[in-house]
């Protein structure tokens, strides 16, 4: 766990269920990190095991998908030069060769395996942006069969507060309108989970788990508006932090006393999907607990 921590998003201004949208520098569009291999090896091992569920895509995507994976091969031979190494159309990524001109794979299929990050395109359709093609091998609690080639709206259904005639919801559908390529922007996201596990589709909730066990699952979501296709490239990276870490981390004290706070201002509607509505008081007083214990 050398990067724990490395955002904790319960512990800044931005409440739970809100849109909490930044503008993002494109030099920081991917994150890479020492755990880069790790990620891959269980992207190519789904691919190899569970193709149907973690990639789907539509015949019309594909130019996005093309537009996608030239992007980000820009993007890593730009921005992280130490990441990669190009042999003509191989690229050299953390222990893997992927072909960038293999055809027999489709493009987003290859782009993903090139990043940590879970890579979703979405396209502009007469009901509204929805999901053209998915490279998802990190589902935080959803299945991509669920939500493939779905409206926002239907995306969002079941997420208090995003439902189709919200504010959060035609909130969502501007900002995607308006978004200007050039001009990415970041958001993050967290759940608690009680296993430490990339690919997660099954429902958080454990009610038998001990709150030692909570894993804080956070995503860094990013939004890039691709300029020839004008499709949506809609990036996931998931970083796993298990709670008893706090008691070794230097802001551990502050980190658990924050995600406690947040934990009991959520709403019962809110607390019920993330799973943890039976958990919540046992999890509380866990943090309450080592932040007490954890030196200032």
């Amino acid at each position: 766990m050398s990067n724990a921590f490395s955002h904790a998003p319960y512990a800044g201004p931005t409440r739970p269920f809100t849109i909490g949208l930044c503008a993002l520098d494109p030099t920081r569009w991917i994150e890479p990190d020492g755990d880069l291999q790790r990620y891959l090896d269980e992207k190519r091992n789904l691919i190899e095991t569970r193709l149907d569920d973690v990639f789907r895509a539509t015949e019309d995507s594909l130019p996005a998908q093309h537009e996608c994976l030239e992007a980000l091969v820009a993007h890593i031979e730009r921005d992280h030069p130490g990441h990669s190494r190009r042999e003509g159309q191989i690229l050299h990524v953390a222990g893997h060769a992927i072909n960038l001109a293999d055809e027999s794979t489709p493009p987003l299929l290859r782009a993903g395996m090139l990043v940590q990050d879970d890579l979703v395109i979405m396209m502009k359709r007469e009901a509204g942006w929805s999901i053209a093609a998915a490279h998802l091998s990190f589902p935080s609690s959803w299945l991509l069969s669920e939500k493939f080639d779905r409206p926002m709206e239907a995306v969002h259904e079941h997420v208090p507060g995003f439902q189709a005639g919200t504010r959060n919801a035609v909130m969502i559908n501007r900002i995607f309108n308006n978004l200007l390529p050039g001009q990415p922007a970041e958001r993050f996201n967290w759940s608690i989970n009680w296993r430490e596990k990339l690919f997660h589709p099954e429902t958080g909730r454990n009610d038998a788990a001990a709150p030692e066990e909570a894993v804080i699952r956070v995503e860094r979501q990013t939004l890039t508006k691709l300029p020839d296709t004008g499709a949506i490239v809609f990036t996931i990276r998931i970083y796993l932090d298990p709670v008893c870490l706090f008691q070794t981390h230097p802001e551990g004290r502050r980190l658990a006393a924050a995600l406690a706070d947040q934990l009991e201002t959520m709403e019962d509607a809110q607390l019920a999907y993330k799973g943890l509505d039976r958990q919540k008081a046992h999890l509380v007083a866990k943090l309450r607990q080592d932040a007490a214990k954890i030196s200032p």
